[in-house]
């Protein structure tokens, strides 16, 4: 990791060491960001080259302590923790932040972005820093970097699909929510709503058919036991947004701000790097290890299928955002 780090602050140096030199304030701060992630999850891998990144960037002046594993408080508190300035910085989501404004989960359906190049162009374009805007203006957090966290594939006991019409009367677990449910009936099955502690009994004994997670969600809770087939649907690309108080961030010197969304960029690339290998790795593991077999389906029906369960959420997004989205090239 620290070849990484010292390989990608060559190219950044350039650009910032005139100005970090010649920039005489002496303000140092120490920032808390909070995670719910594991100390061997990607996200907190990541986070410690942005700590070390940012560091060495600011000359000392800017400082992260990494509370993983929920140390400072769970998803929920520690959305509401920066929001109130009691931590300084966190991980969301559109799913955690659509409580507050519905119209951010859009960006957490089924078949929105094509691919990761397509997520990007909208995420860090204009679209992604209108919403990123309103939310610090809002919520009083402010996004400020997108990570990629894995793909969502299908997981069936004994069913193998190629299109949506194939997966009815499949019973899908779910979360018990309105658009976790949509997303059941974007993949054409029957959802059905459970907590995600009771997944692999459920799976066991037949109360659910299958279930949808990332990969490495899938290996670290053995649901190769359990299930016969990956049905690689790519029905979502998660995403984290690195976020931090909107009031810390705005009495931020211009230079720190640099410094930190630096170091951030270095940081996603190694993010996305650890969570894709991770996923191609696993993939050859479920076939080969755990004899899965893989399924490659039609996903143009499939994300066909979604844009007609969506529709009932268009008052919530506004009139032809999700097209607009999956518009951009």
């Amino acid at each position: 990791m620290k070849e990484f780090i010292g390989k990608t602050l060559i190219a950044i140096f350039c650009v910032l060491l005139l100005s970090a030199a010649c920039y005489g304030a002496e303000k140092k701060y120490t920032l808390k960001f909070n995670t719910v992630a594991g100390p061997q999850q990607p996200e907190v891998k990541a986070l410690e080259v942005f700590g070390e990144t940012v560091k060495t960037l600011s000359g000392g002046k800017i400082t992260v302590q990494i509370f993983h594993s929920g140390q400072l408080g769970n998803q929920q508190t520690q959305m509401t923790g920066v929001m109130r300035g009691t931590i300084d910085m966190t991980f969301l989501d559109p799913n955690s932040l659509s409580q507050f404004d519905k119209s951010i989960g859009i960006f957490g359906t089924a078949y929105l972005f094509r691919d990761l190049d397509h997520l990007y162009k909208v995420m860090l374009g204009p679209i992604g820093n209108d919403y990123f805007e309103r939310i610090a203006k809002t919520q009083k957090v402010r996004p400020l970097d997108v990570w990629y966290l894995g793909t969502r594939q299908l997981n069936l006991r004994d069913k193998a699909v190629m299109k949506p019409e194939d997966m009815k009367g499949v019973k899908l677990r779910m979360p018990n929510s309105a658009l976790w449910i949509a997303m059941g009936k974007a993949l054409g099955a029957n959802p059905t709503p459970l907590g995600f502690g009771e997944v692999y009994m459920a799976l066991q004994t037949g109360v659910v058919d299958g279930q949808d997670n990332p990969l490495p969600t899938d290996e670290a809770q053995k649901f190769y036991e359990v299930t016969k087939y990956m049905i690689m649907t790519n029905h979502q690309l998660g995403m984290l947004w690195p976020c931090i108080n909107e009031n810390v961030w705005k009495e931020m010197p211009g230079q720190y701000k640099l410094w930190i969304q630096k170091a951030l960029e270095v940081s996603r690339y190694y993010e996305n790097y650890l969570v894709l290998k991770g996923e191609a790795d696993l993939l050859g593991k479920f076939e080969k290890e755990h004899g899965m077999k893989i399924v490659y389906p039609d996903i143009n029906a499939f994300r066909a299928n979604a844009k007609k369960v969506y529709r009932e959420f268009e008052k919530e997004w506004g009139e032809g955002m999700y097209e607009k989205i999956q518009a951009v090239q």
